[in-house]
């Protein structure tokens, strides 16, 4: 097959903004002529990007479906792209937004009329992924020797993940946002959200709509906010506010942080001129300006160098930018019942010869990436995300077992009310893995294992109906994010 262009769209709708980006991707055969078909991303042009619209609103919580469905028709119109050009695309809800009670209805609708795309609701875990793969923290860290963290800024919320060597550490989340306190040219508070009065209450901060507040009362606001974070990054153990702040648990440990970047709405305000008068600072009627001269005045104080991000309003996600079919090898153990499944989130582990052997580890990694696979995806799917497992040349029998008792066990203490658990792996092992947990689960889970199908962490997968009861048809998904000024690609 010779070289093909593929249009790719991502669409993201957030708290405060709704923003489109279309992309032409060239798609090059990275398999020799005799294996399955594998394809690969070999270069990206950004064709369109929108204008970055408020997100628009029925409600406190619903979204206006049919205001959305117009600006992404609009917005194809005005790149001269039909529905049906668009091979590969992304859908993510990310933010307040994701809570809204009609999120998924718009997932599905969007999806049905503009083209297959991967669709997500994101929470801030996965919001937080996402924007640092795409920011470039991901990529930034395998050139360093400490870790890197981008801390997504925007109208709501604060979603900070953490890189090592191009692994993802942790995700963690803070009530802090350009929107959470708005204002008038007059210094006058016109809305405070729920989300941040405790905190404010707790730091001893008297805000309420229609007090006026000095510049250097905002700007005093805005610096305990920002440096609760910092110092929470950093290790200092120094913001007595910091529980009112955070969203959901801290991490377990706190990496050492080399470089940090800022993304989202904020970081976009980081790189224009800081506001020096209430009428600057109020610019969006909100206090983004502020936080966003705050946290750039602050970084000189810590150990940590600030960086700029690649991307910064735009980092969320931008588009879907492979769609490869393949099929699972004739071994695999599969509950036909369960076909097709769409759009499933994949997380992987490379089983290493040190994590196979008694007591190295296997349980532990296990639980660690079930732990991931709780916050990132949705507990209501079942199943929540499909397993991959590579490094599974020559198992031995009494190995296989092993894999099979600590994934049986981890997987049903994490997920006790799933119905069915995805395993894919890299070779040909997938009917007697399969078999072997089919045992352990008896009638509680029904088990997919498929093999042969090389995947990374962070794809969606499609499995379709089997063919002649023994194979699977698969479309891998894989996420693009553009790298900034450089002609490379950043998957996720």
């Amino acid at each position: 097959m010779a070289d093909q262009w593929m249009t790719s769209v991502g669409l993201d709708i957030g708290t405060s903004t709704t923003k489109l980006v279309i992309s032409r991707l060239k798609i090059v055969r990275s398999s020799g002529v005799l294996s399955l078909p594998r394809f690969q991303i070999a270069e990206r042009e950004l064709l369109y990007a929108s204008p970055i619209y408020s997100t628009p609103l029925l409600s406190s919580d619903e979204i206006h479906t049919e205001r959305i469905w117009a600006i992404v028709a609009q917005e194809y119109e005005q790149a001269g792209i039909r529905p049906a050009d668009i091979k590969s695309g992304a859908v993510i809800i990310t933010g307040e937004t994701a809570n809204k009670t009609n999120a998924q209805h718009i997932l599905h609708l969007l999806a049905q009329r503009a083209g297959d795309f991967v669709v997500a609701t994101a929470g801030a875990d996965l919001e937080g992924l996402l924007a640092g793969k795409g920011a470039g923290a991901e990529q930034r860290s395998l050139q360093l020797r400490g870790a890197v963290a981008n801390i997504d800024i925007g109208g709501g919320t604060a979603n900070a993940a953490i890189f090592h060597r191009g692994k993802l550490l942790g995700t963690v989340a803070f009530h802090v946002g350009g929107r959470l306190i708005r204002i008038d040219s007059t210094g006058t508070i016109l809305e405070v959200s729920p989300s941040i009065r405790p905190w404010l209450q707790s730091a001893g901060y008297t805000v309420q709509p229609g007090d006026r507040l000095s510049l250097p009362q905002l700007n005093e606001i805005c610096r305990a906010m920002c440096r609760c974070i910092m110092d929470y990054l950093s290790g200092r153990d120094s913001c007595a506010e910091l529980a009112a702040l955070m969203i959901g648990p801290p991490l377990a440990a706190i990496p050492s942080i080399e470089e940090w970047m800022v993304s989202g709405g904020i970081g976009q305000l980081m790189t224009q001129m800081p506001p020096q008068s209430l009428t600057d600072a109020a610019l969006h009627q909100d206090i983004g300006p502020l936080l966003a001269r705050a946290w750039k005045e602050l970084a000189a104080e810590y150990p940590v160098r600030q960086i700029q991000a690649d991307q910064t309003v735009r980092a969320t996600v931008i588009g879907a930018g492979m769609q490869s079919t393949e099929i699972s090898g004739a071994t695999v153990h599969l509950d036909a019942s369960l076909l097709p499944i769409r759009n499933l989130p994949v997380l992987k582990l490379e089983l290493s010869p040190q994590l196979l052997v008694q007591g190295g580890g296997l349980a532990e990694q296990f639980d660690t990436l079930m732990r991931s696979g709780g916050s990132l995806f949705s507990l209501d799917r079942s199943p929540p995300f499909g397993l991959a497992l590579s490094g599974t040349h020559h198992l031995t029998y009494p190995t296989l077992q092993y894999i099979a008792d600590q994934l049986y066990a981890s997987f049903t203490h994490h997920f006790p009310h799933s119905e069915a658990m995805v395993v894919i792996c890299e070779t040909d092992v997938a009917k007697a893995l399969g078999q072997s947990l089919s045992r352990r689960c008896a009638q509680r889970l029904k088990v997919i294992c498929i093999d042969q199908i090389r995947v990374e962490h962070g794809d969606y997968i499609d499995l379709g109906e089997p063919i002649s009861g023994i194979m699977i048809p698969v479309v891998v998904k894989t996420l693009a994010f553009q790298a900034k000024g450089r002609g490379e690609e950043s998957h996720l």
